[in-house]
């Protein structure tokens, strides 16, 4: 069947905005929402156009739609609790879905198109970087800001928000660097030059981490760094010599930045030890009553922060706590702070399955052929998806901006990369999540 040729105009226009929406996700909230929107809507006129709707037909789309359709009949009125509200976010949360398909699928299927969402990653990534550092010496970021409440550093953010950008951009932005270095080979001792230049970047990126003062953040960089190692080979060496720098760092840090110590050991420490207790207990807690008691369909879009605070859920056969501190007011707050509880709160168990399976095909297709061929800049696009996903620890909502706009923006990209691999088309009709 012949197609109409889509105007040139509507695929340049949509990478303009594709390409704004991490700089956004940085400045501009309000900002990503347009730029998402705008990609939607050019995606679909192109689509239209050219009545070519494969993409619906492709098993990570399916499963997209899958768990989107079930959340809003979660959502619904009368099944769900958040009323009107609640719908209509539920309703808006395709927007997400459809903006990963629109960059795999049509704005950056060209390499061109690849290489400049890659630069302006690296641009956001040295902003936020060269905040962090002017905090770091002056005390103070470009804005004026201090540093956070238990000596954080907030990046060019009033508040402990650098950590999440930080971690998700880490490995795509310095992986290409580092992977080449790791694997120079030459004469005069150029392969050792080529793995102390690795450890150096990767250790500065980690060290970036660690001067943060983010917990999860830094602890999930590490994680990320053990499974770059695994998928290259040359890293391996240089990921044990940048792990042992780091915990030394860690430890020299309670006499060079005791701040940064108290909170990454000592306050976490005692965090664990009282887990129960914590605002993180009771957190967990409270979401875990809500999935016992709505098992099915969960409490619709967004129903732990509009019944948190609700008594009927201020305890947990599977997460017990301290009676005492069971109505905590830090038992309240805007989302579970994990995944996996916000989509069981939100929609159930099945929720929580489809949104499990809908990570898990992400990351297959992420990964797909990376053993075999262990391109530094797709390994790196992998272990910030894995990354995000991990599902111990805390994380921000699931769909919460501007994190989700770092993040599905990486996943569109990933997906994008996977595809050009060889000659393979992407997004076949037959193509299934395995």
């Amino acid at each position: 069947m012949n197609r109409a040729v889509t105007p040139r105009w509507i695929g340049s226009v949509a990478l303009l905005a594709a390409l704004t929406t991490p700089l956004f996700s940085v400045h501009g909230r309000a900002m990503i929402e347009v730029s998402i929107g705008l990609t939607d809507a050019l995606f679909l006129l192109d689509s239209a156009w050219r009545r070519d709707w494969a993409w619906l037909r492709s098993g990570l789309s399916l499963m997209g739609l899958l768990w989107w359709g079930w959340l809003v009949i979660c959502s619904l009125p009368g099944i769900g609790s958040g009323g009107a509200g609640s719908l209509l976010q539920a309703v808006l949360a395709l927007r997400l879905m459809l903006f990963v398909t629109a960059l795999r699928a049509m704005v950056l299927r060209a390499a061109p198109a690849r290489r400049w969402l890659g630069v302006v990653f690296d641009v956001a990534f040295f902003y936020i970087l060269a905040q962090a550092a002017l905090q770091l010496v002056s005390g103070h970021n470009l804005f004026g800001d201090p540093r956070g409440a238990d000596g954080e550093l907030t990046g060019p953010y009033r508040h402990p928000d650098a950590g999440i950008p930080m971690e998700l951009m880490l490995y795509p932005v310095l992986m290409p660097l580092i992977g080449w270095l790791a694997a120079r080979r030459g004469a005069a001792g150029g392969g050792m030059a080529g793995r102390f230049g690795a450890g150096a970047v990767a250790f500065g990126g980690i060290a970036t981490m660690v001067l943060i003062g983010q917990r999860m953040p830094l602890a999930r960089s590490l994680l990320g760094l053990l499974i770059a190692a695994l998928l290259l080979r040359p890293l391996r060496r240089v990921a044990l010599g940048v792990a042992v720098a780091v915990a030394v760092l860690i430890v020299a840090s309670a006499a060079i930045a005791p701040p940064t110590y108290h909170r990454l050991v000592v306050k976490f420490s005692d965090q664990l030890e009282h887990l129960h207790a914590s605002p993180y207990g009771l957190i967990f807690t409270r979401a875990l009553s809500m999935a016992e008691q709505h098992p099915l369909t969960g409490l619709g879009y967004d129903g732990f922060r509009s019944h948190c605070a609700d008594p009927r859920y201020f305890q947990s056969r599977l997460w017990p706590a301290d009676p005492a501190v069971l109505a905590d007011p830090a038992g309240c707050n805007q989302h579970p702070h994990n995944f996996y509880l916000h989509a069981v709160t939100d929609a159930g168990l099945p929720g929580l399955l489809l949104f499990t399976a809908l990570g898990i095909g992400w990351l297959l297709r992420l990964g797909h052929g990376l053993r075999r061929r262990p391109d530094p800049l797709r390994v790196g696009l992998f272990v910030a998806a894995c990354l995000y996903l991990w599902p111990i620890g805390g994380s921000s909502g699931y769909l919460s901006m501007p994190f989700s706009g770092f993040f599905f923006t990486l996943i569109g990209w990933g997906l994008a990369e996977a595809d050009a691999l060889g000659d393979a088309a992407p997004l076949q009709p037959e193509e299934t999540i395995a």
